[in-house]
């Protein structure tokens, strides 16, 4: 019997058309059963274009279904991919203009921060219904998660839903280790790696050729280009001695050292408000997606594309076996982070299932960096799972850039005109205004 596909959030164009590029390059996937689904009716209309389009490119034939109603699409599902985004582009507008009125510098604004936090807040309640439609009509199916802010999102479905198979999926762990191969001129498939962290915010624990660390190579390279020194992460790993797992724009604003300072935002080119224009660049793409399709029947398939969603529903479909990075919830896997929340390790795929590999401890500087990241995602799920507002603005006020940053009057400020400006995209125990 052919599996069922369901994609949460199909409009996000971008995300959909190489989900499905990918899924429908495989042999053993090509006759599968796609179901789309979003709440915008003109998204969902596009991304089943996508489909028929990429579908015919890639010279498959699955049976493609959309619908509007989540639950009628997840009827029977297999795998259901998550890639929502609630609020749109309208609410990360907020979630950075409100904050830079503070003074408050970010990049990203989408896993932890003021930003995250919001963005936590608003995903929480959709994600916790997909849950639930989950447990009663396809229970057996797995969640393949790719929404951030990812920890918390793991986390929250852990918390809520502890029987659901959840993967957390993200590309960074994979492009970050082709960036470095790059760097120091060796074949990607010539290297192994080992890397546990937090999904943003792990680290390159081991990296080698033949048996011999490729760290030393780095350096070289490094001690070689003062360019390649004003890179945050850079920054990061010849202070840390491990190399984070993510870029720079999204790795500075998850400490306390960076974007707060203008000369350090200098020195290092760090461009604040960066995912603005990432947003907008979005929109752009998905209007000119929608004058393409109308003018074709095929759409090309982008054989760059190396999403681990596909691979995973191919390795449990077919038994092949690979090992990817995958979020799940910390059971002893990670020794020196707290157990019940996300952490991203080595992941093996085979006809069983995925298997979380334990890492044990990680060094304790990159622990302790780890545990500030997670107390801001502790504390935003806390607030949902306990209905409390309280600690909205806990997880704010530990938040290390905003602790940096701000008063915790102003924290407080914020957060009330922040909850105000979302109104009812907010759970509706958090919507309230608050002074200590």
């Amino acid at each position: 019997m052919k599996p069922t596909i369901v994609i949460i959030g199909a409009g996000s164009v971008e995300f959909t058309r190489e989900l499905l590029g990918d899924i429908l390059s495989f042999d053993e996937l090509a006759s599968v059963r796609i179901v789309l689904h979003d709440i915008d009716a003109e998204r969902l209309e596009t991304a089943e274009a996508i489909a028929r389009a990429t579908a015919r490119a890639a010279g498959a034939d699955p049976e493609v279904i959309a619908s509007t109603d989540r639950r009628r699409a997840l009827d029977g599902a297999d795998y259901v991919i998550n890639v929502i985004q609630v609020g749109m582009h309208e609410a990360t507008l907020r979630d950075f203009e409100i904050p830079a009125r503070y003074g408050l510098n970010q990049t990203i604004g989408d896993t932890i921060g003021i930003g995250g936090i919001f963005r936590g807040l608003r995903t929480f309640p959709v994600l916790a219904g997909i849950a639930r439609d989950m447990a009663e009509v396809c229970p057996d199916a797995w969640l393949l998660n790719y929404t951030n802010p990812m920890a918390m999102n793991v986390t929250l479905l852990h918390r809520v839903a502890p029987k659901l198979k959840v993967l957390g999926l993200c590309h960074s762990v994979y492009w970050t280790m082709v960036g470095l191969c790059e760097l120091v001129d060796v074949p990607y498939d010539e290297v192994s790696y080992w890397s546990a962290g937090v999904n943003h915010q792990a680290w390159v624990l081991r990296w080698e050729r033949n048996g011999q660390s490729l760290y030393p190579t780095l350096d070289e390279r490094i001690a070689a280009d003062p360019e390649l020194r004003r890179r945050v992460r850079v920054d990061m790993y010849r202070r840390l001695g491990y190399y984070p797992t993510e870029t720079s724009e999204h790795s500075s604003e998850y400490v306390p050292w960076y974007v707060r300072h203008p000369a350090e935002v200098e020195r290092l080119r760090i461009n604040i408000g960066e995912y603005v224009s990432i947003s907008e660049a979005n929109l752009a793409e998905y209007r000119r997606v929608r004058t393409e399709l109308a003018g074709t029947e095929e759409l090309p398939i982008d054989t760059s594309s190396t999403e681990y969603a596909p691979q995973v529903i191919h390795s449990l479909e077919t038994g092949t076996t690979r090992v990817i990075s995958a979020n799940v919830a910390n059971e002893d896997l990670i020794t020196n982070l707290p157990n019940g929340v996300a952490v991203e390790v080595p992941t093996t795929l085979d006809a069983l299932g995925a298997h979380p590999m334990r890492v044990g401890e990680l060094p304790p500087q990159c622990a302790a960096l780890n545990r500030s990241f997670l107390g801001p995602v502790d504390l935003a799920v806390r607030a949902y799972t306990d209905g409390d507002p309280r600690l909205v603005r806990a997880a704010a006020m530990v938040d290390p850039n905003t602790a940096a940053t701000l008063t915790v009057d102003q924290i407080w400020e914020l957060c009330d005109e922040l909850t105000t400006a979302h109104g009812n995209l907010l759970p509706e125990s958090l919507r309230q205004t608050l002074r200590p």
